[in-house]
């Protein structure tokens, strides 16, 4: 997979990318866990996802925040993350301009980014959001959440509680017109030592099974003018 090297916000921003074959294949944006906390493009857990849709024909980047590796800039808390996602989206997108879709998976502190990004660019079809933190960082601005995803946690994650996953989840599927999916990985803990197996299956399967036109949300009702 070619390294690439593109502009951010805070200069240059380092990545691993592989094009699809097929011009109009969507694309699949992977954002890694905490930058302070050893979170890199190289985690097990990003590599694994940017390989399962890379398999799937999706144009997909992945790559490190501000400050991480070749990447310039310095940590700026989730704000200045959220610049460099959307600009690694935007520079995708520049390549493969007749693609009209894509996907945005996050792993911890990434999930947090990824699901502002969603709010933020309507082309986003659906997420994965692996190992949310909603007691650390404040998820409210899913209001109303715009598309159907997953949301997959450790039963034994000491670092976001299920209980607050839980909530979360109960919260966002009171929305009409998406579809949340929830899964739990029996007695994996927040880096799902020993279990990234039944968590990449996991995700291949959400994956497999939404491709394949599964998993449809009920429609909103239409308002009556």
């Amino acid at each position: 997979m070619p390294e690439v090297i593109f502009n951010g916000p805070a200069g240059r921003l380092e990545g691993r990318y592989q094009p699809s074959k097929e011009k109009s294949a969507p694309i699949a944006l992977i954002l890694h866990p905490h930058p302070q906390f050893g979170g890199t493009m190289n985690n097990q857990i990003v590599y694994q996802l940017f390989y399962m849709f890379q398999k799937r024909g999706f144009t997909t980047l992945r790559f490190n925040f501000r400050g991480i590796g070749r990447s310039q800039g310095e940590f700026d808390h989730g704000a200045g993350e959220l610049s460099d996602a959307a600009s690694a989206l935007d520079w995708v997108q520049s390549l493969h301009p007749d693609s009209k879709t894509c996907w945005v998976a996050g792993y911890s502190f990434g999930s947090w980014i990824g699901m502002q990004l969603l709010m933020r660019r309507p082309e986003i079809e659906g997420f994965m959001s692996i190992a949310p933190q909603p007691n650390t960082y404040d998820f409210s601005f899913l209001a109303p959440c715009p598309s159907s995803g997953l949301i997959i946690n450790g039963e034994a994650d000491k670092v976001a509680p299920e209980k607050d996953v839980n909530g979360l989840v109960e919260k966002l599927k009171t929305q009409k017109g998406i579809l949340i999916t929830h899964r739990t990985v029996p007695n994996a803990n927040h880096f799902f030592n020993g279990q990234v197996e039944t968590l990449m299956s996991e995700c291949e399967d959400y994956l497999d099974r939404r491709l394949n036109g599964e998993l449809v949300p009920e429609p909103a009702a239409k308002r009556i003018r």
